[in-house]
């Protein structure tokens, strides 16, 4: 099996786990404010990855393989990387609390259309195929989020401009780990940069206490661990091995998952015209990728 496939598999997976992460997100607001969350899933992905990092090295030590990583590439990925996922993290968490867990998803994987036009500006070429299966996404988002008076909500806005920051993060981690940056290792800098950023609002604009981040514990926990010691890690190392453009495709397919595990767990509904929006979105994600 091609490197290519294997990427795009395990980045399926990176788009199941972020998709059903949407309702542990959607229900740790019932207990602790946005930053308190983030903060907490920040520092818990971080550390999951420790052990993780001390295997590695010490697998590396004793292969006779040249270490090909590069570690001021990593740690400056890891810092650049944590700078603009705290941004893009407390806009989303922010969001969620005004609009639902399936349309935050579909609204957040916008960044697949928002990376090609990013990659124009470091001139890349997109292929004309992609920009038709942009085209389809598009239309697919419209009918999900704008609605008969042709406005979208503050919380769709907050999310919106979440989108935009997570593309600016794919367009990060692909100049980073094409210099040689450690994915795992620069996985945990960039949670643990994350997590200090979101300390200081946390204490200035929240009350967190141990009560309730107990309360929050079951969805802290899978936020921080799945969606981002192993999801965020699966990224980075998948990406060194796909196109931006393709990546956030396929990473787009979290806003479907998002909008099942809503329904599912959450009895989250969508009208005819959201429903719509969700098969163009899949049509376009499917059609980029054959």
């Amino acid at each position: 099996m091609s490197k290519k496939i294997i990427s795009g598999l395990t980045l399926l997976l990176v788009a199941m786990i972020w998709g059903s992460a949407f309702v542990a997100q959607s229900k740790g607001m019932e207990y602790v404010g946005p930053f308190t969350y983030n903060f907490s899933r920040s520092v818990i992905g971080a550390a999951v990855l420790l052990p993780v990092i001390a295997v590695m090295s010490l697998i590396r030590r004793r292969s006779p393989q040249k270490n090909s990583y590069s570690l001021k590439m990593t740690l400056t990925g890891g810092l650049c990387c944590g700078a603009v996922l705290f941004p893009a993290s407390a806009l989303q968490q922010l969001g969620i609390t005004m609009t639902t867990a399936g349309k935050a998803g579909f609204i957040t994987a916008l960044y697949v259309v928002i990376v090609p036009v990013l990659g124009l500006f470091l001139h890349r070429k997109v292929r004309p195929k992609v920009w038709v299966c942009v085209v389809i996404a598009v239309a697919g988002f419209y009918l999900l989020c704008v609605k008969e008076s042709f406005t979208v909500g503050k919380g769709d806005l907050l999310v919106l401009c979440c989108a935009v920051c997570f593309s600016v993060h794919i367009m990060v981690i692909d100049h980073f780990v094409s210099k040689g940056a450690e994915p795992v290792m620069m996985s945990s800098i960039q949670f643990a940069a994350a997590g200090l950023l979101s300390l200081a609002p946390m204490l200035a604009l929240e009350t967190p206490s141990l009560g309730a981040l107990y309360d929050a514990r079951l969805t802290i926990l899978y936020a921080g661990v799945l969606s981002s010691g192993v999801a965020y890690t699966l990224q980075i190392a998948a990406q060194r091995h796909s196109d931006p453009t393709a990546a956030t495709l396929i990473m787009s397919l979290e806003s479907v998952f998002s909008a099942l595990f809503g329904w599912l767990i959450l009895g989250e509904s969508l009208t005819p015209a959201e429903l719509t929006g969700c098969g163009l979105v899949f049509a376009a994600v499917i059609l980029a990728e054959i």
